[in-house]
């Protein structure tokens, strides 16, 4: 496969999309998990939020493994390899309130947009670093439609 990016760099952008894939799988299950036990006076309106972010993310993720096959590579795509890698934390049995929920995934959002900063400064290729770029602003927004919830 002649891409015009080094055989290393090929294995670090593949290193860095497969650690995006598990946060962003992580985060994807957790908006749903959220979307699901929401309640209470802004119920209705939270349902379709987090509807409308995990649809998102449902997206991102399908473009991150995409571009981890155009490289060449195989994605992960299980549950224990996803834990194992991702740098975010999930609650197993704890059912937050509305105001947890949305501060619990502004901060997996900016998390994330903080990590895909780091990740863009590493020397792999331009496309793994342009698709993070953009993916860091769509976290952007994301961030901060949860952020007006909370002001």
């Amino acid at each position: 496969m002649k891409l015009g990016i080094t055989e290393e760099n090929v294995k670090k952008s593949v290193n860095m999309l497969s650690i995006a894939l598990a946060d962003e799988m992580t985060l994807y299950v957790k908006t749903r998990k959220f979307h699901w036990n929401v309640s209470g006076q802004s119920f209705m309106e939270l349902h379709k939020l987090f509807e409308a972010q995990y649809t998102q993310l449902e997206a991102i993720i399908d473009k991150i493994a995409e571009r981890i096959s155009k490289l060449g590579s195989n994605t992960i795509g299980t549950m224990d390899e996803f834990s194992k890698i991702t740098r975010l934390k999930e609650a197993p049995g704890k059912y937050p309130a509305q105001k947890d929920m949305l501060k619990e995934l502004l901060a997996d959002h900016e998390s994330i947009i903080l990590e895909l900063r780091k990740d863009v400064e590493v020397d792999s290729d331009v496309g793994t670093t342009d698709y993070f770029t953009k993916l860091i602003q769509d976290h952007e927004t994301i961030a901060w439609t949860l952020r007006r919830y909370l002001n």
